[in-house]
Order: C-alpha cells, then structure tokens, then sequence
C-alpha cells in the first residue's frame, strides 16, 4: 500500500501535514512520536522580527471546535535559522516555512532569507496590510496576485505554496489570482472569522473580540471550498479544514487535495497525527485503495 505522495517535486512520506500554528516547531510532539511518522510539518508563521502575539485570553472553545486570536507570537524568522531549522530537518519529515507580514516587504524578505533553507514555503496571506488600510492581502484577487508574484521572484529554489483565506466572495477567483501570481501549490481553508461571547459578563471572551474558526465544526465548508479551488486551477491544491479522521484525509484527497493539513485536532488530540494516520491506511484497506494517489479528484456528481 502506498501512502507517498509528491507536490512540486517534494515527496511526503503520507499526505498528512501539521498545519502552522498548531504544532510550534515540533518539540513538543517529537516528545510523544517520531515527527518522521508524519509527511510534513507547517511551522508556526514566521515575521521578520519577534512578535509576542496579541493580549489573552485569546483562545476560546466553541461547539466542535475552538476560536483563536493568537496573533501569529513567533520568535521571528533569524531565530528560527538559528535555533529550530537545523533541528526541524534531521526529524525525517518536509519542512514547511509559512510567513506572515504587515507589507509586501517583510514577505520578500524572509522569502529571500528562507530560499533553499526549507523544503516549501507557505505565504500566509490572511495577514493585514497596514500600507493598505488594514485589509488582509489574501482579500481580493488583485492583491493576491501581487503579493504572489513579488515573493515568487524571490523563491528561486523552493516551491511557493499560498495559503488562502475563507473570508472573501470568491474561492475559485482567488485561487485563480495564486496561480496567475505564480503559486506553485495553494493551501486552503485558513480560519473563519467568529466571535465568543461571554453572557454573564456581557464581553467577548477574546480580549481580540473576534478570533479564527476552526475544528470539525467547519469541515463541511471547507471540503466545498477546496473542490471548488481543486476545479479552478492545475497547480497541486492541499486542504485542510476540520480534519480529525482517517476518512476526513481520504474525503479531501477525493475532491481535489493532493495532500492535507491538520491543525486544532493536535490540540484536542496530541496524538491525532499518527492515530490519523492509522485511521487513513485502515480506510484505504476497507475501500480496496492501494495507492492513495488514486483517489485525488475521483468525487462523482450526480
């Protein structure tokens, strides 16, 4: 059976990612298995200085999932060269750099920075533009395009993957606006946009008030969001949204992902990555599915 797949010339040893935000640099997990146990990891989003992230409390639960305001808190991307990458590549298992910035500069910074040191970049476009009013670059397809393309110049030896925001009118346009720009893959759903309340106080549990969506509750809208990216351009699409089973894997590979990534389940679940894992191969041995390949973008209409 195999489980091996390849994006941009980069093989996974299995489509299963830890999506950024979700899983640090690694430590804490490699503490409970071997990292090599999964294909990938997306590192916690890096800015070109050290960001302490925003006031607490900004993690609040909610029906089958969780809100987060973090604020991207990150040691900035000249500490992780330093202290994690090194340490990061001897795990056996891909290495994704996802960055986050405020302008297009910090983006084509670190992307100069980080060319040929990671396996595959991942720009987290969800971000807000200050030299834009604060609107988040991955909003309309024109600005997407354009942050693209800036970064993609810089991206001389590693692979560009876009990351796209749920929070916008149209999915297929903007992943469209990613390819036109350059993207070598795109990632997709980021976080929806929601809020916590708390009743008895009468206040946003967030002290952000509003926070990022995420865990099983939304991976309805996510499957549909990437089947329609998935038809809408040819480079490799990789979904993510709500993923805690084995057959939720399969579900995305079906209608499109050549991969997947698994974010808030490693917080309910520390151990979801290699149950996950199991879970899929076991799937694959009911459904008679001997190369997990085989099943991207098999999904039959009525």
């Amino acid at each position: 059976m195999n489980t091996q797949v390849e994006i941009c010339g980069v093989t996974f040893q299995n489509p299963l990612i830890a999506a950024s935000g979700t899983f640090g640099f690694g430590r804490e997990y490699a503490e409970l298995y071997p990292l090599s146990e999964i294909g990938g990891i997306s590192t916690k989003g890096l800015t070109r200085e050290k960001r302490d992230g925003n006031p607490t409390p900004r993690i609040a639960e909610c029906t089958a999932g969780m809100l987060n305001a973090v604020g991207l808190q990150n040691p900035g991307v000249e500490r992780f060269l330093a202290e994690d990458l090194a340490w990061l590549k001897a795990q056996g298992t891909v290495v994704i750099a996802n960055i986050a910035g405020s302008v297009e500069e910090d983006y084509v910074a670190m992307a100069k920075r980080l060319d040929g040191k990671v396996d595959m970049l991942e720009l987290n476009i969800s971000c807000p533009n200050v030299k834009c009013g604060g609107i988040a670059f991955g909003i309309y397809p024109e600005s997407i395009e354009a942050i693209t393309r800036a970064v993609k110049q810089e991206c001389k030896k590693t692979p560009l993957i876009v990351k796209l925001s749920p929070n916008v009118a149209s999915i297929p346009l903007n992943a469209k606006a990613a390819e036109r720009g350059g993207a070598d893959a795109i990632s997709l759903v980021n976080t929806f946009t929601g809020l916590a309340i708390d009743l008895k106080r009468r206040r946003p549990i967030i002290a952000n008030v509003t926070g990022g969506v995420s865990g099983r509750a939304i991976k309805p809208i996510a499957l549909r969001m990437v089947w329609e990216a998935a038809n809408a351009v040819t480079i490799p699409v990789i979904g993510m949204g709500g993923i805690a089973t084995g057959e939720d894997v399969l579900e995305f590979m079906t209608v499109g992902a050549r991969a997947v990534q698994i974010g808030s389940e490693n917080i309910f679940d520390p151990m979801a990555m290699p149950r996950i894992k199991r879970e899929m191969i076991a799937a694959m041995q009911r459904l008679g599915i001997e190369d997990v390949n085989d099943i991207v973008s098999t999904l039959q209409l009525y």
